[in-house]
This record gives C-alpha cells, sequence and structure tokens, in this order.
C-alpha cells in the first residue's frame, strides 16, 4: 500500500517537472533547483511524508523511510533537464532599444526630442536671418555708422540732443570725412538704425538660445554630447559679437592712403562671415541629428549607394565651403564694383595686375582684380562640381529622397550663379546682393542635408535591411 503511493507520488511529480518550458533556462536557474524541482514543490513533497506512512509506525522506520525517498529522487534526478550556462543571455541590457538610445541625443521622449528639434533649427534659421541682415547692412554702408560698442547694448538715442551726440560722433570717423561728407541727420538716422538692429538681433539670438538650453539642461532633456556641442556653438556666438566689433574697428582707422576709401579689413570680415557659417552649419546639423537620428534608408543597396555618392559629395560640399568664403573676400575688397561684365573682366579674360601686389599671396584676399577673378573660377568650378555630381549618381542605386536632394542642390547651384552674375552686372544692388549672399548659405544648407542623409546607419539598422529595397 505505502510503496503503491510512493511510487505514484513520484510519478505526479516527475510529470510536473516535465511540464516546465526547458527552453527558459532563467526560471530554471532562479526558481529551481540543481535536480529540477521548484523549491516550493520539494517542499510540500517532503512534507507528505509523514501522511504516506501510518502513524502507529515506528519513528525510526519513518526516518528511514523519508531518508530512502530523499536519496531516490536525487538519483532519479541526474537525468533530468539541467539548464545550461550556454543558454543565459544579457539581451535586456544589449537590446535594440537601448541601442537606439545610445544614439539619440535628446532621450527624453518624442516630445522633449521635436521641442529640441524645432529650437535648433529656430535657432539656425535666426543664424540666417542675421547673415543676411548683415549683408543688407554691408551693403548701405551702415555698418560704420556707430562708433563705439559694449557687450550688452544699450538703448537707442530718444531725444533729439541725444541723436545729435551719436552724429558728432560718426563725423570724426574716416568715412564721413572721406565718402559721406555733408550727410544729414536723418540719413544719418537710417544707417544707425540698420547697425544697431543687426546688433540687437544677435543680442536677442543670444537670449532666444540661452533660455531653451537652460530649461533643456534643467529637464535632463539632452545628453552630455548634446550639451557640450551645443555649449560650444553657444561659445562662438558669443565670440561672434566680439569678431563684429574686431571687424569694424578697423573701418574706423585711417586708411593707410589719403585715396583709399575707408572700408573694414577683408581679412576680418571674412572672418566674421566664416564665423557665421560656421555656427550656422553647426546648429543646422545638429538640429538633423536630432530629429533624423538615422539616415533614411530602405535597403543594404541603398546604403552601399550612399556611400558611393558620399565619397564625391564631401569634395563638392568643401568647395561650397571655399567659395562662400572666397565670397566674403570679394565683399571686403569691394571688388563686385569693379569689372561689371561677364564672361570677360572688361575686354579681357585675365586683367594684367592681378599679380600687381607684393609678396605675391596678398593678391588672393586684397588685390580687387584677383579676388573677382577667383570668385568667377571658383563659382564656375562649383557649379560644375554640383553638375557633376547629379551626373555621376544618376545610375547609383540610392535612396528616392537623396536623388531628389541632389537635384535640387543642382537647381539651386544654377540659380546661385544665376544671382552673382545679375549682381555683377547690376552694380551690386541691395536687392540681389543680400539674395546672393542669401544664396551662398541655401546652397551650404543643401550640402549639408545631403551629406547628413549619406551617413551610414547604425549596425542594428543595418542588421534589419534587406538586400534590395522593395518596389511597389
Amino acid at each position: 500500500m505505502i510503496e503503491n503511493r510512493l511510487i505514484l507520488l513520484l510519478r505526479k511529480s516527475k510529470t510536473l517537472t516535465q511540464k516546465f518550458p526547458s527552453s527558459n533556462s532563467r526560471e530554471w536557474k532562479t526558481f529551481t533547483t540543481p535536480c529540477g524541482f521548484s523549491t516550493e514543490s520539494q517542499s510540500r513533497f517532503y512534507s507528505s511524508f509523514p501522511r504516506l506512512i501510518p502513524a502507529s509506525e515506528n519513528p525510526v522506520a519513518r526516518s528511514f523511510i523519508g531518508y530512502g525517498l530523499r536519496s531516490l529522487l536525487q538519483n532519479n534526478c541526474k537525468n533530468f533537464y539541467k539548464p545550461s550556462l550556454r543558454n543565459c543571455s544579457t539581451v535586456a541590457s544589449v537590446s535594440p532599444k537601448s541601442t537606439e538610445a545610445m544614439k539619440l541625443l535628446v532621450t527624453a521622449g518624442p516630445k522633449a526630442q521635436k521641442a529640441v528639434g524645432i529650437w535648433l533649427f529656430v535657432s539656425a534659421a535666426w543664424v540666417f536671418s542675421m547673415v543676411v541682415l548683415g549683408g543688407v547692412t554691408r551693403l548701405t554702408r551702415s555698418g560704420l555708422s556707430m562708433t563705439d560698442w559694449k557687450f550688452t547694448g544699450g538703448l537707442p538715442p530718444l531725444s533729439d540732443d541725444e541723436w545729435l551726440i551719436e552724429f558728432e560722433k560718426y563725423k570724426q570717423s574716416p568715412e564721413y570725412k572721406r565718402v559721406n561728407k555733408g550727410m544729414n541727420l536723418d540719413d544719418f538716422k537710417f544707417i544707425y538704425w540698420m547697425e544697431y538692429a543687426h546688433r540687437m538681433w544677435g543680442r536677442a539670438l543670444g537670449i532666444m538660445f540661452a533660455l531653451p538650453f537652460s530649461y533643456f539642461l534643467r529637464k535632463k532633456y539632452i545628453t552630455v554630447q548634446l550639451g557640450l556641442k551645443l555649449s560650444g556653438l553657444f561659445a562662438l556666438g558669443a565670440g561672434q559679437g566680439l569678431i563684429g566689433w574686431w571687424m569694424v574697428k578697423s573701418g574706423l582707422e585711417e586708411p593707410v592712403s589719403e585715396h583709399t576709401e575707408p572700408r573694414v579689413s577683408p581679412y576680418r570680415l571674412a572672418a566674421h562671415l566664416t564665423s557665421a557659417f560656421v555656427i550656422y552649419s553647426g546648429l543646422f546639423w545638429t538640429a538633423l541629428s536630432v530629429v533624423m537620428p538615422e539616415p533614411p534608408t530602405e535597403s543594404v543597396a541603398w546604403v552601399k549607394g550612399a556611400a558611393k555618392v558620399k565619397r564625391i559629395a564631401l569634395p563638392v560640399s568643401i568647395l561650397v565651403g571655399i567659395t562662400a568664403v572666397s565670397g566674403a573676400f570679394v565683399a571686403g575688397n569691394d571688388a563686385g564694383r569693379a569689372f561689371n561684365t561677364f564672361p570677360k573682366m572688361g575686354d579681357v579674360w585675365i586683367p594684367e595686375d592681378v599679380f600687381a601686389l607684393k609678396p605675391v599671396m596678398r593678391n588672393f584676399f586684397e588685390n580687387t582684380a584677383t579676388v573677382q577673378l577667383d570668385h568667377r573660377i571658383l563659382a564656375t568650378a562649383t557649379l560644375f562640381s554640383v553638375g557633376g555630381l547629379w551626373w555621376l549618381t544618376r545610375k547609383i542605386d540610392i535612396h528616392p529622397a537623396i536623388r531628389s536632394l541632389i537635384g535640387s542642390t543642382v537647381g539651386m547651384a544654377a540659380l546661385q550663379v544665376t544671382l552673382g552674375i545679375s549682381t555683377l552686372l547690376s552694380y551690386v544692388p541691395v536687392s540681389l546682393g543680400a539674395a546672393h549672399q542669401a544664396g551662398a548659405l541655401t546652397l551650404l544648407t543643401l550640402m549639408i542635408l545631403l551629406n547628413h542623409t549619406l551617413r551610414r546607419p547604425s549596425l542594428h539598422l543595418l542588421k534589419t535591411l534587406p538586400a534590395v529595397a522593395k518596389t511597389a
């Protein structure tokens, strides 16, 4: 009787162990003993020994029976399932979600990501407007109207007496004495307001950037990596004001020759404009990285195609940047108001005095003829390079968005060259000159966007991509 009940209980226990899923090694490791029984099942099984043996039995016999059952179970459990360490893994610690989060610059959720992205795009657009406003300020010859500078700025003249004081300061400048002698107060007010608006617009940008930045830091929306990048861009923005005054100060000094028109140093103007381009590019690239952590791709073939396009697009982008900087030297030397013909420069293709200055390197930055010739050559090379980019990538298998972006870049390059020629032939009117400067930054924007979409996707995304994109 007792033996039958023992055999029945053993069979039930064996059936219980077989019901556990053998594939889940972590459950066995956590909740089972080495022989495959859960701790709770063993406790219940051993506690049933007194019920299996009649109460009238000798206690010694009951002890021997219990000992025998334990030995029998331990021997039989040798053939039961034992968990293997090979099946144990730390998938949770390296899950796809964790991998994706490591690539994100904003880790506080989609709403935070959208908020930071909008803020950065608005900041980039603000810098864009600053560049255009600066171009208008230069083209209207307003940049030297304010003869002093304060980092925090101040209120404009509010009374007639204050206006007269500012006007008297301007009358002491070389520009008034040699260019604007006889200017009335109303004309002075116009150029003063232009320069004042440019300066205060830059200070407003600093406040608009700093306040949301401090808020996002306090809310822990952004990663340390993004925080360092934005801190660097903010420092560049603060330094941009100092560079601007450093540039203006050069125009307030007496020219070397009495026949020379007062103007700012072309080197300092190029530094000021190049710094603005760097800040804009950094903000725009970072904003794209926040809202688009992964490049657009749907197949391994498109990833390989994007890599081929990137090898061509990168040097073209560098050429676009060099051409934009050469435009700053054209502006700094007022070279757009000379040789107002195209394609020839006057009656010749290359002026005779392109290497008139010594040493020779000065001609590329200070000689009006050489600076304009350089800009013409670089602009033409940029147009053909962007066109070559489109031609060489026609048969490469790439994402449709990338192909469309390349086409837009070609169109913008052609428009920019057209604007440049029109500006030159029209003797640099303010409207066309400002449009040409905005066009340079727009073309640079498209090249930044193109290079950003040509990035290599993360390893996790690559593993999930099919070999060839599915067609509708």
